[in-house]
């Protein structure tokens, strides 16, 4: 199976679910169009109050449907969008890229990963357990974020269910992937 888009989505409002849409546009540098979560400059309410200033590296939230798959059969309620993320896939190991890897959608769009998507405390106000299950321990005891991946917008374009997913590594050595 080629790594595919299955769902996006966008809300203009800071909240925790995003409805799913027919399509987005990214916009370079920026990130989807009409989210919440776009522009040059961090938009997570959190980091706003830290430094307004800093980078937003957290344009567009990626989820693999894996995870929804593994999270419903736990018993939870989710769905594509309900995690916040404005694109879903299906067959790449998302948590396995290294940062700098890019993601190319349909004809032109294009998505460098920045890092992992820290769970927060919402998982749990949306529904009572969920920041638990998204969290684990690698073997050497550290802590596993499974919620998923962000990235920045390098090359603005069109993205909807059913686009592939082409990934290009970043040269080597490969990074690990870490909180942003």
């Amino acid at each position: 199976m080629h790594p595919i888009v299955t769902a996006v989505a966008c809300s203009p409002m800071h909240g925790f679910s995003k409805p799913v849409v027919s399509a987005i546009m990214l916009l370079k540098g920026l990130g989807v169009e009409g989210d919440a979560h776009m522009g040059v400059t961090v938009k997570h309410r959190s980091r706003v109050r830290a430094d307004p200033t800093q980078p937003n590296l957290r344009q567009v939230h990626l989820i693999h449907g894996e995870l929804h798959d593994e999270l419903q059969l736990a018993g939870f309620n989710v769905a594509e969008g309900t995690m916040g993320e404005n694109i879903t896939t299906r067959g790449i190991d998302l948590l396995g890229l290294p940062r700098g890897a890019r993601l190319c959608f349909g004809a032109k769009a294009i998505v460098e990963i920045t890092g992992l998507r820290n769970p927060c405390s919402q998982l749990d106000n949306y529904q009572k357990g969920l920041t638990a299950a998204v969290l684990g321990r690698h073997p050497d005891g550290s802590l596993m974020r499974r919620a998923g991946i962000m990235g920045i917008v390098i090359e603005g374009g069109r993205v909807s269910a059913g686009d592939e997913i082409r990934v290009v590594l970043p040269d080597l050595p490969h990074l690990p992937l870490e909180r942003v």
